[in-house]
């Protein structure tokens, strides 16, 4: 038999134990979370320090570049043509020449737009308008080991350039007009100031790229003593370059404000007009009509044509790029055909260009029913007439050699001779 004593000090040693146990997990759980709380406090002020200590850090090691040093516009005196210089930035001897590139900008004054260039050189070249200002800055990219991959730029340095302003608006010339006549030789032309003295002249200079230098009108055109105009006879390879062209003055009673211009010469470029035109019309509905190219340097490939058709009333005009057209006739039985043409150079070699004179017209013309029955009456009433007059002379011819015979016969009669 169990002892009842027994079991119940067993049970309440159980009660006992159980309860230390319950009260013993409550205090470890209560340690854990006061642990975690410890813990969370001390990351945070971990993560505090090191984020005050890294933007310390990375202050004191922050990467910086200075604008690049005695930036400037240089006039060398090709009339608009300016060099843009500078030189390299202080405190780059930890960062190799190929990181370090150079932004810079620039346009005239007046203009909307800037002109962006990305380089490594020191050095830009490009033609500006010299009737206003120029004005331009710049600054310096680094970029690569130097700046562990990222770009640092620099603050701008800029700089600005004007000619010297002299004479009044209205002392400048007037009504400017270049043409290049058939890609070989240029005229310009303009009119006198508006307020100028009696003794004022103007003289042109240019420069383009291949010169040493600026050089002056050779062939003045004249008009009672005063230059108006300029002949170049021959330009040594100016195409496709900037052409720059200054028209200044002289008086001894007033200053003359000069004009720049900027020219391209293949876009101002007069052909002659074509030649030697020739229709050749069907009896079908098709007309062939044909010209020969202009005369002259231009290639073939750079022309483009225009051409003005008539047939009878109807006129009509149309463009393309060879020297020959057909066209479809709008009836048989048209009666006049003309046509004229012009040239020009197309787009593939230039960006503008200026038409030439209409050619000759050359005309084709039907004959009509009445013209031939004008044509054939007084032919055949002028033919019977020739027929008449010789039939009459023939007539007496035979009549004055009759009559001839005759009287030698009286003269000399006929004798008998005896055998």
């Amino acid at each position: 038999m169990r002892d009842p004593g027994l079991v119940e000090t067993i049970h309440k040693k159980w009660l006992n134990l159980t309860h230390f146990w319950k009260e013993w997990n409550f205090k470890v759980l209560n340690f854990r979370e006061m642990a975690f709380i410890r813990l969370d406090v001390r990351c945070l002020y971990a993560i505090l320090i090191c984020t005050a200590f890294g933007s310390t850090l990375s202050s004191n090691t922050e990467i910086k570049v200075n604008p690049p040093e005695d930036f400037e516009i240089v006039d060398p005196g090709y009339l608009g043509y300016l060099y843009l210089q500078w030189q390299p930035p202080l405190f780059l001897d930890n960062c190799e020449e190929h990181t370090v590139e150079y932004e810079l900008k620039y346009r005239n004054i007046d203009s909307e737009n800037w002109r962006t260039i990305i380089t490594k050189n020191l050095l830009y070249k490009d033609g500006f308008d010299l009737n206003k200002g120029v004005e331009a800055k710049i600054h310096t990219v680094l970029q690569g080991q130097c700046t562990n991959g990222s770009e640092v730029q620099s603050s701008w340095s800029e700089a600005s350039y004007w000619t010297s302003p002299q004479g009044n608006l209205e002392t400048k010339i007037q009504d400017m007009d270049c043409i290049y006549y058939n890609w070989q030789y240029l005229l310009c032309s303009w009119k006198l100031g508006m307020d100028v003295n009696f003794d004022t002249n103007y003289y042109l200079f240019y420069w383009y790229e291949g010169l040493d230098h600026a050089l002056q009108c050779s062939d003045y055109i004249e008009d009672n003593g005063k230059n108006i105009g300029c002949k170049f006879s021959y330009l040594e390879e100016p195409d496709y370059k900037n052409f720059y062209i200054c028209v200044n003055g002289s008086s001894k009673s007033q200053l003359i404000r000069p004009s720049y211009f900027i020219l391209q010469l293949q876009n101002i470029v007069k052909p002659l007009p074509p030649d030697y035109l020739n229709i050749i019309v069907k009896k079908s509905e098709d007309i062939n009509l044909e010209w020969n190219i202009p005369e002259g340097p231009i290639p073939a490939n750079c022309f483009i044509y225009e051409i003005k058709f008539t047939e009878d009333n109807t006129t009509w005009m149309a463009t393309t790029f060879e020297n020959e057209m057909y066209v479809t006739r709008t009836s048989n039985d048209s009666q006049e055909i003309c046509f004229l043409v012009r040239s020009k150079m197309n787009v593939y070699c230039t960006d503008d260009g200026i038409w030439s004179e209409w050619s000759e017209i050359e005309c084709w013309r039907g004959v009509r029913q009445e013209e031939i029955l004008a044509f054939l009456i007084p032919f055949a009433f002028i033919l019977f007439l020739i027929l008449v007059i010789t039939c009459l002379l023939v007539s007496k011819q035979k009549a004055l050699q009759k009559m001839i015979l005759q009287k030698t016969q009286e003269v000399f009669p006929r004798q008998e001779t005896i055998c």
